[in-house]
């Protein structure tokens, strides 16, 4: 190679000897991976690969136990009268005289929060693929390291196991909401779901933490120290950019999450007042004095809001590599895209106290909440626009990923928009805890972030397998689901308008609310449509890993370096030595070019005809 076309600014700036160098142990480390016993291979494996792999079945896994949750509880809400008898097989004592126990309502609601925030999207859509793509997108043979990768599912692993046997207990599981105010959740007799429930749920969260703080460290390391000759920040896909600013957000956010569990387990076990105070049971004074349950409420926001774009800018990243790559155009406002990320990132910290309206706050102090939780809105806005001028006459290829990754933009703006409203805290104050608050995060992250996640999985399950997905089934899958999540979350903003609060066992309990009875109905017909609509995309998934398509090298025709690999990368990704990087990541329909896209790892002395002037230098 001549010296023209050794790559400089990467982290490495390697010379092609030393990249050379790399390679010459490439064999050794493929031959010592097959010579691995299958423990080591399969379970405990050190690959940021099959630890992807196993961060991503964990979390489909955890998805239906959620959603199955969500279809228990839709039940109850849209058929209060009903008997249900025909759950008890499922739920035992729980179902009582063919009704729900109301306490157990409560606790359905409570794990199903907790199960989709933190189990699916934060370590089942971030965990799969910030592992599976920062070695790949950097040009890296793994992660900085092997095994605190793998310390890091298996802490996640744990935390998952502890909180599923949390749902068997006889007391039940804890039933104080995924925000886990105390006092209920502070004082074990407080309800049954105080108790055992409670603690195994803090213990949890507690190995959650660390696993996600494990994953972060690595990820952060890896793209920072580990690129490959000619890979610098400006180089990198908006996936990277998007993987190293939510692993930045977790480091900073989730020990204040840890520190907030480990006073509360003290509240609980050794008679601490941190978040007690003047507390009754039956009459009786507990001896709590001095503790704010309102400073809990900020430990936990503190985590709370940044953990929204801990969920959500993966997806980002992902529907930006996607959209680009499918509408055969580069995307529209690379640095506008990083700028808009990373000024994301930095507001996430100052805005947590929104959630915290209702609390009696100085109101100077909400006005300031309220100021910059509006601000929030222009990076934001600066993405979806650059989206859309993205797709704005591009060659458009409507592929499942395709679909999910535009329904991520539909579903962000009018999730996004409903969160204008509940950044006034004049409004706010109205709507807080109803079913407005409710639609408005299902729609803004949950919803959205499942549709990026989707897109994730279309988009590299022939990377990850070595075989395609059906197109077709993924077409089904993505209309039914689209349709489902707006007939679900839509009339929920109106119920909410119209003051129904969230967490009410039944809209019976109080004659105004009857109105809501149709309404609530139909919700729930749409709910249980969206679950079963899941199974689609699940049988998809299954069949196609044994009995898909193979998939060539790079069925895209994408531009990133993961598409340089064979179609199942072994251990060390590349057999030969890693490809430098001369170019950005979204060259795609260029003037001049034999094809519509032009890899990163292509020098621009192979590309003359195609080169802009400013690049003719760099020939």
């Amino acid at each position: 190679m001549a010296a023209t076309n050794i790559p400089t600014g990467g982290a490495h700036a390697q010379e092609a000897p030393h990249v050379q160098h790399h390679a010459a142990g490439d064999h050794h480390d493929e031959h010592d991976h097959h010579d691995q016993h299958w423990l080591f291979k399969y379970v405990f494996s050190q690959d940021h690969k099959w630890i992807a792999k196993q961060f991503l079945i964990s979390g489909i896994v955890w998805a239906f136990i959620g959603a199955t949750l969500s279809t228990l509880f839709r039940i109850q809400l849209g058929w209060p009268e009903a008997q249900l008898t025909w759950l008890e097989p499922l739920l035992g004592r729980w179902v009582e005289g063919g009704k729900l126990n109301p306490e157990f309502y409560l606790a359905l609601v409570t794990m199903h929060g907790t199960i989709m925030v933190f189990f699916v999207l934060t370590a089942g859509l971030s965990g799969t693929f910030s592992n599976f793509l920062i070695p790949l997108q950097v040009g890296a043979r793994d992660m900085a390291s092997g095994f605190m990768n793998m310390l890091s599912f298996w802490f996640f692993f744990v935390a998952g196991v502890i909180m599923f046997i949390s749902l068997f207990l006889e007391t039940g599981p804890a039933s104080a909401g995924w925000t886990i105010y105390p006092p209920l959740s502070a004082l074990p007799q407080a309800i049954p779901g105080s108790g055992a429930g409670q603690t195994l749920w803090l213990v949890s969260m507690a190995l959650f933490i660390v696993s996600q703080l494990l994953g972060g460290v690595n990820y952060i390391t890896t793209i920072i120290n580990l690129r490959t000759a000619g890979m610098s920040m400006a180089k990198l896909p908006l996936t990277i950019w998007s993987f190293f600013l939510t692993a930045i957000l977790g480091l900073l956010s989730f020990p204040v999450l840890f520190s907030a569990a480990l006073l509360l387990i003290f509240d609980r076990s050794f008679g601490t007042s941190f978040f007690l105070s003047d507390i009754y049971i039956g009459g009786e004074a507990l001896n709590h004095v001095g503790g704010s349950p309102i400073l809990f409420q900020h430990l936990f926001w503190f985590l709370g809001h940044p953990e929204v774009y801990i969920v959500i800018m993966p997806a980002m990243g992902i529907v930006s590599e996607v959209l680009a790559t499918n509408a055969r155009k580069p995307i529209f406002g690379y640095r506008a895209m990083i700028g808009s990320l990373i000024g994301i990132s930095l507001l996430s910290f100052v805005v947590w106290a929104h959630h915290m309206f209702v609390t009696g706050m100085n109101p100077f102090l909400g006005s300031v909440f309220m100021f910059l939780t509006l601000i929030i809105a222009v990076p934001s806005a600066v993405k979806t626009f650059n989206w859309l001028a993205t797709l704005w006459r591009g060659n458009i290829r409507f592929t499942a990923a395709m679909l999910f990754a535009i329904g991520f933009v539909s579903l962000f703006v009018s999730g996004g928009l409903t969160g204008i409203i509940l950044g006034n805290a004049a409004l706010d104050i109205q709507m807080h805890n109803t079913y407005f608050v409710v639609a408005h995060f299902h729609l803004v992250m949950g919803s959205s972030a499942f549709f990026g996640m989707f897109a994730g999985v279309y988009h590299w399950f022939p990377k990850m397998f070595g075989r395609m997905m059906d197109e077709k089934l993924g077409y089904v899958h993505f209309w039914l689901t689209i349709l489902a999540a707006y007939l679900v979350f839509l009339p929920m903003h109106y119920v909410g308008i119209a003051g129904f609060p969230r967490r009410y066992y039944a809209y019976t309990a109080y004659e105004s609310f009857n109105q809501f009875g149709d309404l609530n109905t139909f919700i729930s017909i749409a709910a249980i449509m969206a679950f079963f609509a899941q199974f689609i995309f699940l049988f998809n998934f299954v069949y196609s890993i044994f009995r898909g398509r193979r998939a060539t090298e790079n069925p895209w025709n994408s531009t990133t370096l993961e598409w340089t690999t064979p179609v199942e990368p072994g251990h060390g990704n590349w057999p030969g030595a890693i490809p430098a990087v001369y170019r950005w990541p979204y060259d795609y329909s260029k003037p001049g070019a034999p094809e519509d896209f032009i890899p990163q790892h292509i020098p621009y002395s192979q590309t003359v005809s195609s080169n802009l002037p400013y690049e003719k230098e760099m020939e």
